[in-house]
């Protein structure tokens, strides 16, 4: 089936992918339109520096709780609860400003609200979307998901901006409306089937899903490399811009070079399940790590933006693929009850690993200039790439989870083994054509979530 296919033939999974675009969307304009608000209000850098920090931390410290909820409670009342609580919370941000009532306080409350609802939201999303979406589509649907969030970063910020010369309240009653919507949507979505699992055999630890992946040498090797090029990526970023600027780049200019990574992101997502389906998951992350690492040293060597961008495009181009393959062997192998704090354990790892990019890049850039830092950085690159990557080319598990696997439903077991296994589905268990996940964390310079959404600040 084809990626058009799902979208026209699975009523749940449409729904599910308009909610999420509309509300990633939604985000996308608020994300430049945050930080612009506290400054127009009085607010200082530093200020609106603290408002998007908070979100962070708010999301990060609810990570592994809010995949033991996900495991526990009902996820669609989770997915349109949290859709509520965001709703209020951004849409009590033109309120405020009609009272005159708009303060500093006020954008940082709903900052943290707005963040500890995405955290909440996002593991309920991921076991949601495995429930009705068939495991043999599971590579079109996350690149229709991976599609979707590309765009919306791509167009989102430019659109958000526009926005905001109208009226700087404009794009956070948009995005607050995105919510209603999503809620409205999702409650249109069928019952998702519960997952029966004996309270004898549940392990309701909070890092059990962690625990779990101690286990999974195969799939640790696959997140150490989607960690690695995540940390490099992050502080590609930050080095792009800083080496541009210092060689007289304008805003402009950085902005287009920028959004060369969201092309290379959209083309990427569009080719991926022609690339999955004909790479196994070790010559893939190998080609991957590869062009990262011919890329970033291709950088140290020229700061003109027209030579640039192509180049951005070509490297982003191949992360989309690779974050993929990796949620879909995540989503795929883990244990059913487990999932959620398996999904956002996996979270943890790859995006708080990335947060130390810019930091690093930072100091990278004034000890040793930015030609010498690309240098650094495609040498890390290929450390990662051979590292994690060449043990995976005799590895078949990862490949045993794509769309012409046999098909298990993930209700695997717990076992030490290096792959889990299928197990037999407990009773009430839904069919395989019924159970296949959604929900990647993203893999290089294309901004999101390990969710199909995003929160205050960009999560």
């Amino acid at each position: 089936m084809k990626s058009a296919g799902i979208l026209r033939t699975n009523p749940d999974f449409r729904r599910y992918w308009l909610s999420s675009t509309l509300s990633t969307l939604g985000s996308q304009l608020s994300l430049l339109a945050f930080p612009l608000l506290v400054l127009s209000i009085g607010g200082s850098a530093a200020q609106a520096g603290t408002v998007a920090t908070c979100s962070m931390v708010t999301r990060t410290l609810l990570r592994l709780p809010a995949g033991q909820f996900a495991d526990r409670l009902d996820r669609r009342m989770i997915m349109v609860g949290t859709d509520l609580v965001r709703l209020v919370a951004l849409a009590s941000i033109p309120l405020a400003s009609g009272l005159g009532e708009l303060g500093q306080a006020h954008l940082l409350c709903v900052a943290i609200v707005e963040g500890a609802a995405t955290a909440l939201f996002s593991p309920a999303a991921t076991i949601a979307v495995r429930d009705v979406v068939p495991e043999k589509d599971l590579t079109d649907a996350l690149s229709r998901s991976q599609t979707a969030m590309a765009s919306s970063s791509l167009i989102g910020p430019f659109l958000g901006g526009w926005l905001f010369t109208l009226d700087p309240i404009l794009p956070f009653a948009v995005d607050a409306a995105s919510y209603g919507v999503s809620a409205l949507l999702l409650l249109r979505m069928g019952t998702l089937p519960s997952q029966k699992v004996p309270d004898t055999e549940r392990d309701n630890r909070l890092t059990a899903g962690l625990r779990w992946l101690t286990h999974q040498r195969a799939l640790l090797a696959a997140l150490l490399f989607a960690a690695g090029i995540n940390i490099v990526s992050a502080a590609a970023q930050t080095t792009m811009v800083v080496s541009l600027r210092q060689s007289g780049a304008g805003g402009t200019a950085i902005g287009a070079v920028m959004a060369c990574a969201g092309i290379g992101g959209l083309l990427g997502a569009a080719a991926a399940p022609w690339l999955i389906k004909r790479n196994p998951a070790g010559r893939m992350f190998l080609l991957i790590g590869t062009v990262w690492a011919l890329g970033l040293a291709v950088f140290s060597a020229t700061t003109q933006p027209w030579a640039i961008g192509p180049v951005l495009v070509v490297v982003v181009f191949f992360s989309p693929p690779a974050g993929i393959v990796v949620g879909r062997a995540i989503l795929v192998l883990a244990p059913r009850d487990l999932l959620g704090r398996v999904s956002t354990a996996t979270g943890l790892l790859m995006a708080g690993l990335a947060s130390a990019g810019p930091v690093m890049a930072g100091a990278f850039v004034d000890s040793m200039g930015g030609s010498r830092t690309w240098l650094v950085l495609a040498g890390a690159a290929a450390v990662v790439t051979v590292v994690s990557s060449v043990p995976l080319l005799r590895e078949t598990s990862l490949d045993a989870t794509g769309d012409a696997a046999n098909d298990n439903d993930g209700a695997n077991d717990r076992g030490d083994s290096d792959t889990a296994l299928p197990s037999e589905r407990p009773a009430g268990e839904p069919h395989p054509e019924q159970a296949a996940p959604d929900g990647t964390e993203p893999v290089g310079l294309i901004p999101a979530p390990p969710a199909p959404r995003q929160g205050t600040g960009g999560s």
